[in-house]
C-alpha cells in the first residue's frame, strides 16, 4: 500500500470514492451528500487550510481522509479529520487506522498542537482519540451526537479548557455534517 500526499489532479477518483463508499453503507443521500462534502472541500478551502492524503493499492485510489484546519479560541494550531473514506473491499483491513496514523504523523511533523474529530469513539480511539467534552473545547456547530466529540494533543501536552467558540473552513460549516 501507498500513501501520499492528495493531489488536486485526483480529484474525481476521490470524490468518487467517498460517493461510492458512503452510498454503500449509508444509502444514496448520504454518498451524494459526503461526496459534495468532499468536492467543496477541495475547490473552496484554501490550500493553507487543507490537507488530503489518498491510499493507493496498485494505481488505484483505495482510501482517503482530509484534515483541514480548525481555529480555535486560543490560538493553538488545530486541524479537524472528516471525512475518512476506505474502499468498501479494503476495509476492515486496518487500511484506515494505517492512513489515518500516516496522516497524524505528518501533522506532527508540520507543529500541530491538536487534533480533533466527530465520529465512532471506538474506531478513532484506536488512533488515538479520546472524547473531549465541549466544556473543553467548544465545536463549530452544536453536535447532534456529543459523544462523537473527539480530540488529541500531538505536542503532548494536555488539551486545556479554552473560552470561546471554535471555527471550521467554510465546508464543513453546515449544520448537517453536525
Amino acid at each position: 500500500m501507498k500513501f501520499s500526499i492528495f493531489n488536486v489532479m485526483q480529484s474525481q477518483p476521490v470524490i468518487g470514492l467517498f460517493t461510492h463508499v458512503f452510498t454503500n453503507s449509508e444509502g444514496e443521500d448520504e454518498g451524494k451528500l459526503i461526496g459534495s462534502l468532499v468536492s467543496n472541500l477541495i475547490t473552496t478551502t484554501d490550500a493553507r487550510d487543507l490537507i488530503g492524503f489518498v491510499a493507493f493499492s496498485e494505481e488505484t485510489i483505495v482510501g482517503s481522509i482530509f484534515f483541514s484546519r480548525l481555529l480555535l479560541p486560543n490560538q493553538q494550531v488545530a486541524f479537524i479529520l472528516s471525512p475518512v473514506a476506505i474502499a468498501t473491499l479494503e476495509q476492515s483491513k486496518g487500511l484506515g487506522q494505517k492512513l489515518i496514523t500516516f496522516g497524524i504523523e505528518h501533522l506532527r511533523s508540520l507543529g500541530v498542537d491538536l487534533l480533533f474529530t466527530y465520529g465512532d469513539p471506538n474506531f478513532y480511539s484506536k488512533v488515538g482519540f479520546q472524547k473531549i467534552s465541549e466544556n473543553t473545547v467548544k465545536a463549530p456547530l452544536k453536535l447532534s451526537y456529543p459523544e462523537g466529540w473527539l480530540a488529541q494533543s500531538l505536542s503532548g501536552d494536555s488539551i486545556e479548557p479554552m473560552n470561546g467558540s471554535s471555527l471550521c473552513v467554510g465546508a464543513l460549516n453546515d449544520q448537517q455534517y453536525w
